[in-house]
């Protein structure tokens, strides 16, 4: 297939009416059915031909469609690839001519981005894979005519010293406001997850107040009381002269030797921004301004309290996380701190931006939360389903599952079954809700206590099988992927096509990946989830998608058995249901 090129904004405008325009005359009975086929062929061939849409770089105004139509360059490439073109083409070009001059006898400028969203579908190159089976009312659209994608995340990736700017510009933007120091800036947008308006809220509310909070300033009731200066450390008890004692705002004075030995203890212990006042019963804490100027002349020391106070202030900041790869100093920004998936580029780690677990859709941080704890409590209960092995449920013969898709067949009798219910899967197309979907006991509330306790822990296993099913799952299909890309090179070092002829199988491969993790966490989420219409609505949901993933598994696993055309449809299908569970059902 030829390289994908970019297509205009007007330009997706026009094949996707133009399109909508004949699929509605056909349904009138105006035109013969072989014009489907036509219609289908020409917009993919000018959504993919790169030779004529890059001879016209890719922007093709409203006025020009009939011209671009009808030239003679684009009419000799298209009839060359398209059959029956000339005639199908002339018809585009005169409705579109139609529609230019509507436009121009109603005053509208075809240069104007503000097209009428009834008349226009506005899509991105990469939302429109097959348009005439993916249309625009399947899946949730923005203002802008944009496919929903509720994976979207808008995140960025910050070095250490890309970092340190961006809390300085938080921290400099603040004093700029309040006219507070900059040290004391840094403790107020800490105790605060550095949210500026939140601080700043405060302060015009009660300043003095604030810093009592955040612990700069005592309480009233204690800076009221008057004590003698001392001529003695509190701690040391060795005679000081004044200079040589230090204090913060509580005025609990103690030598310079004193403090640095604290210090050096604290930040031995990983403390650096919550270091406390020496004084036995005061809270106050230590500015950065204060603790550089007692270990300024410790180098080590030094150097330790600067990073852990940038840790502090990373793990503090609701915006900042760094990546949880080993080794790794990139940083996450994001603008908006949800539990979405964020990738760093160095390491490649993938996880949530929240919580820094693996990425968990649609299961919120909470959720999984509890979900590990359970599982690593409960770790012992299930060892009983850790076993590969199961025995054919019409032969009986031991069968041990070796690859990642749940549909089975069995060597000696060729018995196709399910993995999960061992139901017979000639029938199963129809009953994987069932498969799916855990039956709750109704009486259970009026049950003894042994029976409810039983009660649970079925639930539990139920779940905690499928969950763990889907994660050998995605191990064993890591081996198909190798196999897959073994073939491949295979094929194309033999001259049976290129990389790019092959690329869909790898894609497909990626595919199976994605959809089978977002279905290993929505068993979590059901079993949180509380019982009612919209968690029926979730099971059948979940079924579905369950469904056409292991039909996708069963068409890789044979994919040199499986037409091309079978196999990418498969593929837009099981994402169409994916997309569809997370949109209705992942966090807000």
């Amino acid at each position: 297939m030829p390289q994908k090129s970019h297509l205009s904004l007007k330009w997706s405008h026009i094949i996707s009416w133009n399109y909508n325009f004949y699929q509605a005359k056909l349904q009138e009975g105006a035109l013969s059915r072989h014009w489907e086929v036509d219609l289908s062929e020409i917009y993919d061939f000018i959504r993919w031909e790169h030779d004529v849409i890059s001879g016209y770089g890719g922007q093709v105004a409203v006025g020009g469609t009939q011209q671009f139509l009808c030239s003679a360059d684009s009419r000799r490439n298209c009839s060359e690839t398209l059959p029956n073109f000339d005639t199908v083409c002339s018809g585009i070009a005169g409705k579109m001519s139609e529609a230019d001059a509507d436009m121009a006898s109603q005053g509208s400028d075809p240069d104007d981005e503000g097209l009428s969203d009834s008349s226009y579908q506005d899509y991105s190159d990469e939302d429109i894979n097959d348009y005439y089976n993916y249309g625009p009312d399947d899946m949730e659209q923005d203002d802008r005519g944009q496919i929903f994608d509720p994976e979207a995340f808008e995140y960025f990736l910050f070095n250490k010293e890309e970092a340190c700017q961006f809390l300085d510009e938080k921290v400099t933007e603040l004093t700029q406001t309040i006219q507070v120091s900059h040290t004391i800036g840094k403790v107020l947008l800490q105790a605060h997850q550095w949210v500026l308006s939140d601080v700043m809220e405060r302060f015009r509310e009660d300043s003095v107040q604030l810093m009592v909070d955040c612990r700069i300033l005592p309480p009233p009731s204690r800076a009221k009381q008057v004590e003698p200066p001392p001529k003695q450390c509190p701690v040391c008890l060795q005679a000081q002269e004044e200079k040589d004692l230090l204090s913060l705002a509580c005025n609990h004075k103690f030598c310079t030797d004193c403090w640095q030995r604290y210090f050096q203890v604290q930040v031995e212990d990983g403390v650096a921004t919550g270091v406390e006042c020496m004084w036995s019963d005061c809270r106050l804490i230590t500015t950065e301004e204060f603790a550089l100027s007692i270990v300024k002349n410790d180098p080590v020391i030094l150097r330790r309290y600067q990073q852990f106070a940038f840790n502090d202030y990373i793990k503090g900041h609701y915006q900042l996380r760094w990546c949880p790869g080993p080794d790794c100093d990139v940083l996450f920004m994001a603008p908006q701190p949800l539990g979405r998936k964020v990738q760093c580029k160095k390491c490649k780690t993938c996880c949530c931006f929240r919580c820094l677990k693996d990425y968990h859709v649609p299961a919120d941080c909470p959720t999984i939360e509890s979900w590990l704890r359970k599982c690593a409590d409960d770790s012992e209960t299930a060892n009983y389903i850790s076993a590969h092995t199961k025995d054919c449920p019409k032969c009986n013969i031991c069968i041990e599952k070796n690859g990642g898709c749940n549909h089975m067949q069995c060597f000696k009798c060729k018995h196709d079954f399910c993995w999960m219910c061992l139901g017979d899967w000639k029938t199963h197309g129809s009953e994987y809700y069932e498969c799916s979907r855990y039956k709750e006991n109704p009486n259970i509330a009026n049950e003894s206590a042994q029976a409810q306790a039983r009660e649970a822990l079925k639930k539990y296993l139920f779940y905690f099988e499928r969950w763990e099913n889907h994660q050998k799952s995605l191990k064993l299909e890591e081996q198909t992927f190798q196999r897959i890309q073994h073939r491949i090179k295979e094929k194309v070092m033999n001259n049976m096509g290129t990389w790019i002829d092959w690329q869909y199988l790898l894609d497909a491969a990626n595919l199976l990946h994605k959809c089978r993790y977002t279905l290993e966490y929505t068993y979590p989420y059901a079993y949180y989830q509380d019982g009612g219409p919209r968690k029926k609505l979730f099971e059948y949901q979940q079924a579905q998608l369950e469904a056409e993933i292991e039909n996708l598994s069963w068409k890789i696993e044979r994919a040199e058995q499986t037409d091309r055309g079978d196999l990418e449809n498969q593929m837009d299908i099981t994402e169409k249901r994916r997309l569809t569970l997370l949109r209705d059902f992942s966090e807000s």
